[in-house]
């Protein structure tokens, strides 16, 4: 007999039961008499019996996996998030589904749909595009719910996030402190949160040390790497007189390097510039990039913790804001 291609019909005549029985011990059900129990298993060991793993969730209404959204599949910020989410959830013997928003509130939406559809567990979502409300419904659609970057005080305790705001502070400080003034500051897509919260601790750094936000030094760039060497060269030819550019990410800062390096500035010397992320790009940036640092693996391997929790019925209420750290290098020159 072919193992490969034993059913649960085969196994029923086997153990001398009704495909109903063997269906129930596959599930772990605790309706069946024991003596039909031990048939089964004895009928599974010798016939070598695999339950198909779809055919399981279905009977279960489980599908043994947990469902993540992110906003794309590729970067050093996503990779490093799934990676460290699933190492978690592996633990407990479930798998990932990963699905992406692709930057628009229709896939986002459509990537939840397709994460409900499959039945998942829980859902990991990090999200720019859906509005606080959808997402505050789009909760009730799951039966365990983690959510990333987004801070909505009618899900705190499935919240899990980086305080944006204090990163961009942090990175704009350290310019002042070396006596800067005239500091530029290219943002990520104003549309996401993380960068509208880093623009704020940006302004707050410079009006806590007397200088008057100025439009004019300020231009949108992007978090991935399109379009941002073209926006450092407008910036710095448009404000010749900065001194320092704060990018909201190293992808942003990789593209001021070679902006500088065309126009004949020096970073590190006659122009500074502080990233953010820390990611493992910067760390081959000559010179090196003093950089914000998000810990962007500890936030994965906290979610996974999270949704697990949830899944286990130990859900419980931790500090979910994570706080940046300023990664000092060699890319900001002291002045006046």
């Amino acid at each position: 007999m072919d193992k490969k291609n034993i059913t649960i019909k085969e196994v029923a005549e086997y153990a001398n039961v009704s495909q109903a029985t063997v269906s129930r011990v596959i599930n772990g059900q605790s309706s069946v008499k024991e003596a039909n129990l031990v048939k089964v298993h004895e009928a599974i060991a010798k016939l070598g019996y695999t339950p198909n793993p779809a055919a399981k969730a279905l009977a279960t209404s489980r599908s043994n996996s947990i469902g993540m959204l992110v906003g794309s599949l590729d970067g050093p910020f996503y990779g490093p998030l799934m990676h460290a989410a699933e190492d978690e959830i592996y633990k407990l013997g479930l798998h990932l589904i990963v699905t992406s928003g692709q930057d628009s509130e229709q896939k986002e939406l459509e990537s939840l749909h397709f994460l409900r559809a499959k039945q998942v567990e829980g859902v990991i979502v990090h999200a720019d595009r859906i509005t606080d409300e959808a997402l505050r419904n789009l909760s009730n659609d799951f039966k365990h719910f983690v959510l990333l970057n987004r801070h909505i005080p009618e899900l705190e305790n499935h919240c899990l996030y980086l305080d944006n705001e204090l990163g961009g502070y942090l990175a704009t400080k350290h310019l002042l402190d070396f006596g800067h003034k005239a500091i530029g500051c290219i943002t990520g897509p104003m549309n996401k949160h993380d960068a509208r919260d880093r623009l704020l601790g940006y302004i707050r750094a410079l009006a806590e040390h007397g200088v008057s936000y100025d439009p004019n030094l300020t231009i949108e760039g992007r978090f991935d790497h399109f379009d941002n060497f073209d926006k450092a060269k407008t910036l710095l030819e448009r404000a010749p007189d900065i001194t320092a550019v704060f990018c909201q990410n190293d992808n942003i800062a990789l593209a001021v390097y070679d902006a500088c390096y065309e126009l004949g500035r020096t970073v590190g010397k006659d122009i500074s510039i502080v990233g953010f992320d820390n990611d493992f790009m910067s760390r081959h940036m000559r010179p090196r990039l003093t950089t914000v640092g998000f810990p962007i693996s500890e936030m994965g391997k906290i979610a996974g913790k999270m949704i697990i929790d949830q899944v286990k019925g130990q859900d419980r209420v931790t500090n979910q804001k994570l706080m940046p750290t300023l990664e000092v290098h060699d890319s900001v020159a002291r002045i006046g």
